[in-house]
């Protein structure tokens, strides 16, 4: 695969579209979507209220997901296995792996996350912030499985860890 990078990518934190936020759990503010670096990846940072969830098991077929954690800790399903994750510490799950994430029990946590190579995925979140304000349907999501390589399945090994917390 070959990707050229039409220019420098550069997003200002000002710019940083925000989804969520104010009484939401969640905070995200998308960065770089796959268009603006030539397909090379698609970053975005989720902060997350204590022990608030961030993503559903699920697993992209085409990208790898790396997950550096700029403060606090998360929960990180990776395959069968539920991770700690603390400040500084850094995971990238392959292509085809079951993954999850959300604020440790107790603890808020701030990711940056980076999909390689990339996907446009900020309609993805944009559908998703519908979805929470009733203004799209579960349907909806899950018809576009494809389109944004996010396939949503089942994980005891999620379902026991959160249910712990």
């Amino acid at each position: 695969m070959s990707l050229t990078v039409p220019s420098t990518a550069v997003v200002r934190a000002a710019d940083a579209e925000i989804i969520g936020g104010g009484d939401a759990p969640a905070t995200g503010r998308l960065l770089l979507d796959s268009s603006a670096t030539g397909g090379a990846l698609s970053s975005l940072r989720m902060t997350l209220a204590p022990g608030a969830d961030g993503a559903t098991p699920h697993l992209h077929t085409a990208s790898s997901e790396l997950f550096y954690i700029l403060g606090g800790a998360a929960q990180v399903l990776a395959g069968d296995e539920v991770l700690t994750l603390e400040e500084g510490d850094l995971a990238v799950v392959p292509p085809n792996v079951a993954h999850a994430f959300a604020a440790a029990p107790g603890t808020e946590a701030d990711l940056l996350i980076v999909i390689t190579p990339g996907v446009e995925r900020f309609e993805y979140f944009r559908l998703l912030t519908r979805l929470r304000k009733g203004e799209a349907t579960l349907q909806e999501l899950l018809d576009s499985q494809d389109l944004y390589d996010n396939h949503f399945l089942d994980s005891p090994q999620w379902k026991a860890a959160r249910s712990h917390g």
